[in-house]
């Protein structure tokens, strides 16, 4: 393999639930979840037999034809974003579902976009000239031209920048590689009334917040807001390759026939996947739950000397430290059987499945505990 992973820490070989097992036999507690796309843990019943099902009838069709499973899955999706005239598109990635919200964007005849400083939206060069990370953009310039980035949060700054010329203005509900930072309340209602004066496209990237992560379905609807359209990915495949991009009201219709496409989008083996985890979300409660253990994990984590601040939402969350040490963090929890990450310095993510149970999250909190006295250096 290439060298842009360097050398993985882990050879990963089984998992069951939020648990992962490595070629050495050593058992760990997943609470990174794929980078937030193990919605469900590993090897959950209903996705393992959803999937059997549908491999073993219909593998895949193209996009020249339809099948039962992106239909259905299509619905499931206007349904949650309550309009009922909302369209999909199908792709197999995040930074897909964004290359595809940028085409939609300059169907408007508009070309200007605004972004936020910090902001991830893909490493392909539409989505990576969307990105606000200079580490990540600097080396592959130049990218698209028209697009503007500003502080992430900063109303006045989405004002000053955001005109007619606008097609779009794109934003995380929660900025996730930057270390899960949440906007000050009324941030997004702002962008929506500055979109709806200047007609501008508003984008909500809800590819790391999005299918119940954050205990809501997309992760802005504790705003009150309509977005123009929506990203996903990530969550939305139950740990498969999925992707969509989510066009309602004036943009569902844009998009005419040839203007994109995806070979593997809406794959049925994908769509059996995401449709049974969106049932099982909704039978057991699990958004529900996921706001219980956020109220738990902030409440714990919160006392113990060392930590600053626990943000984000249900659960993505970033436990953000008093040392620039999240790296050596991260390391030790490794080492004691646990997996997070380090986006930042003084951040460790966490994005565990939502079927996560009461106790490996009582597990996670001592575990961490302990792991932080350990490496302070206060």
């Amino acid at each position: 393999m290439q060298s842009n992973y360097g050398v993985p820490q882990l050879t990963l070989v089984s998992g069951k639930g939020s648990i992962v097992k490595d070629s050495d036999g050593n058992e760990y507690l997943d609470f990174l979840g794929g980078i937030a796309t193990n919605i469900l843990g590993h090897a959950h019943p209903a996705i393992i037999a959803a999937v059997s099902k549908q491999i073993s009838t219909l593998g895949h069709v193209s996009n020249f034809y339809i099948h039962p499973g992106v239909v259905a899955l299509a619905e499931n999706l206007q349904s949650m974003t309550g309009d009922s005239g909302s369209r999909v598109f199908f792709c197999n990635s995040g930074a897909e579902a964004n290359e595809a919200a940028l085409k939609l964007s300059r169907k408007t005849g508009r070309k200007r976009i605004v972004a936020t400083q910090g902001a991830f939206h893909g490493r392909t060069m539409g989505a990576l000239s969307l990105t606000g990370q200079p580490a990540k953009r600097d080396p592959f310039k130049p990218l698209l031209p028209g697009i503007s980035h500003v502080p992430f949060g900063d109303l006045e700054a989405m004002k000053r920048k955001i005109n007619r010329k606008t097609a779009m203005v794109i934003v995380e509900p929660i900025l996730g590689e930057a270390g899960v930072v949440m906007p000050p309340i009324g941030y997004l209602k702002g962008i929506r009334e500055i979109c709806d004066r200047t007609g501008a496209l508003m984008v909500l990237d809800c590819v790391q917040t999005g299918m119940g992560r954050t205990g809501e379905w997309f992760g802005y609807e504790y705003e009150g807001i309509v977005p123009d359209v929506i990203t996903l990915a990530k969550g939305l495949g139950g740990g498969l390759p999925l992707g969509a991009m989510i066009a309602l009201g004036r943009t569902s219709h844009l998009f005419a026939p040839g203007d994109h496409g995806s070979t593997f989008g809406g794959n049925p083996v994908a769509c059996a996947s995401a449709l049974a985890a969106i049932d099982v979300i909704e039978k057991k409660s699990l958004l529900k739950k996921a706001q219980i253990h956020e109220g738990l994990i902030k409440s714990e984590l919160t006392k113990l000397p060392g930590v600053m601040e626990v943000r984000g939402q249900g659960l993505l969350l970033g436990i953000v430290l008093a040392e620039e040490n999240s790296s050596e963090v991260k390391d030790a929890l490794l080492r004691a059987g646990v997996l997070v990450n380090s986006p930042s310095p003084s951040v460790i993510r966490i994005a565990p499945a939502l079927t996560v149970t009461g106790k490996e999250v009582g597990k996670f909190i001592s575990i961490f505990s302990k792991v932080l006295k350990e490496n302070s250096h206060g």
